[in-house]
Order: structure tokens, then C-alpha cells, then sequence
């Protein structure tokens, strides 16, 4: 999918690439959400699916918090607050331990939930808010929601997708 360059192309690949994931996710036990089997985000590590679907979910809410700070006029600690951008690992581990003991039904509702709420305010914008203006040093708020959206959830299916082929699940 090529990169979205205006507010429609990014609405258009959240939506596609988000519902791709949730088709990838349908077919999935609780049981084998809860095994530590897929690569981990961070180098020599395992993880479980509901794990990969907690990461997802503390970067939506990261780019809703972003959005919020950014509306108020209140600084944005990017990534995150304690966190440099080279320390991405240790915030994967930290959405992991957010959403601890979450089921994956329960960490679905709520990436579901984020996911929605981001497209809700992206409707709001005007196509010159998301990509006429920088936002976050040089990127503009469409690449950064882009960034931590929709390529996030191609990448989180082309996982389940491997994981699932070796679990011989397809």
C-alpha cells in the first residue's frame, strides 16, 4: 500500500489495513492468543497475540493523547513520556505489561475502540491540518498517525499471518 499523501488515503489505509488485521484475528483462540510464540518487538524476544495487539493499542492511544495535548496547547512528550524514540523496545514492554491479563477479546474491544476514536478525529481535520503543515518536527500529523496506524497494522497481520502458517493454522 502506497503512503498516504492526503486525510482520504490515510482514512482509506487505517480502514483497509485495520480491517485486514481484525479478518487475521477472527480466527484466533483465546488459547493460542496467550502463547508466547510470535517475535517479539524487541531483539530475541517472544511474544503472544494478545501482546502484539496491546502494542497496537498503547500506539493508538498514543497518537489520541498526542492529539489531545497538541489541541489543548500543552506540550507532547514524543514518543511518550520517559521514553526516547530509541527506546521503543522498552515501550513495547511497557504497553505489554498495560494491558496485562487483558483476554483477546477484551484487548480487541479496546484496540477497536481506539481505532475508531482515531478515525473520528481525523474526520474532524481539515486535509492542510493533517499533511499542509508540520506537526512533530519535520512529519506532519497524517505521516505520524500513518506511522503509528495503518503501517503498524500491516505489519502486525503479515506476523499473524507467518505465525499462523507455522502454527499451521491456515
Amino acid at each position: 500500500m502506497a503512503v498516504p499523501q492526503n486525510k482520504e488515503e490515510l482514512l482509506t489505509a487505517i480502514r483497509t489495513s485495520y480491517q485486514k488485521l481484525k479478518a487475521e484475528i477472527a480466527g484466533i483462540s483465546e488459547n493460542q492468543a496467550q502463547l508466547p510464540e510470535l517475535e517479539g518487538h524487541a531483539k530475541d524476544t517472544k511474544m503472544t497475540v494478545v501482546n502484539l495487539l496491546s502494542y497496537l493499542c498503547g500506539w493508538a492511544e498514543l497518537v489520541l493523547k498526542w492529539q489531545e495535548r497538541k489541541a489543548l496547547a500543552l506540550p507532547v512528550d514524543f514518543p511518550e513520556t520517559g521514553y526516547k524514540w530509541n527506546e521503543l523496545g522498552k515501550l513495547a514492554q511497557k504497553f505489554y505489561k498495560d494491558y496485562e491479563g487483558d483476554s483477546l477479546e477484551t484487548i480487541s474491544g479496546k484496540l477497536e475502540q481506539a481505532v475508531q476514536q482515531i478515525l473520528s478525529v481525523l474526520e474532524e481535520k481539515s486535509n492542510e491540518a493533517l499533511y499542509g503543515l508540520a506537526w512533530y518536527d519535520k512529519w506532519t500529523m497524517g505521516r505520524m498517525v500513518q506511522f503509528n496506524t495503518s503501517s503498524p497494522y500491516v505489519n502486525a497481520r503479515g506476523r499473524l499471518r507467518k505465525w499462523k502458517k507455522e502454527m499451521k493454522l491456515m
